[in-house]
């Protein structure tokens, strides 16, 4: 096969020793159920998002910039890289888990819209935004201790903020759960504090306006 025909490629390719390695970034524009070949590093983007496939195998083990695998059939992460550069995207499809997601990612980090009940396996720290809204998760057990971005976590059905990040870059948001208090939220939040108005006469939520005084 050509892998021409399945992927669109901006950079060159060789093929050493079973895996494709890219220098540029490449797209999946044929409709399949598991990537046709296996790749090695891919020094630009890596794109398979709108797709059917069911399964992750053969992705590269390296990717420089972003890996987006989006509006598929995903049941697991199994198979995703080892390492992001940039932004990694894994949102729509049928994930409980993230076991096997990447063990750093340079950027962002999103994981909306799935079926997720845990965050145990997200790496350590996310240089940019981290979203888990739109799950089914009743712990934040797992998630990074350090977002430099923005950390999203609402709309889902949390009782307790235990295991969020210690710092948050951006803004936090945690509304639309089933929080009684904000007992466990980042000890530092650079931006906007984003909870339900039930929870804004708390001590957590007074702190940091106070803290926002303290910044202008």
């Amino acid at each position: 096969m050509k892998l021409e025909d399945y992927f669109r490629i901006d950079g060159t390719y060789e093929l050493v020793d079973g895996f494709y390695n890219v220098k540029g970034s490449i797209r999946l524009i044929k409709i399949v159920n598991k990537l046709p070949v296996k790749f090695g590093n891919v020094s630009g983007n890596f794109y398979c998002y709108n797709n059917k496939l069911t399964s992750l195998e053969g992705s590269p083990k390296l990717v420089g910039g972003d890996f987006f695998c989006y509006l598929n059939k995903l049941n697991s992460l199994e198979g995703c890289p080892k390492r992001i550069g940039g932004n990694f995207s894994c949102i729509n499809n049928n994930l409980t888990s993230l076991k096997g997601c990447p063990e750093s990612v340079g950027s962002g980090f999103y994981c909306y819209e799935n079926n997720l009940k845990s965050l145990e396996g997200c790496p350590s720290s996310i240089g940019g935004d981290f979203n888990c809204s739109i799950n089914n998760l009743k712990s934040l057990e797992g998630c990074p201790t350090q977002v430099d971005g923005g950390f999203y976590c609402h709309s889902n059905k949390l009782t307790s903020l235990k295991g969020s990040p210690t710092r948050v870059g951006g803004d936090f948001w945690c509304g639309t759960n089933n929080l009684k208090s904000l007992e466990g939220c980042p000890l530092y939040i650079g931006d906007d504090f984003f909870c339900d108005e039930t929870l804004h006469d708390t001590k957590e939520y007074r702190q940091y306006l106070i803290m926002e005084k303290l910044k202008k």
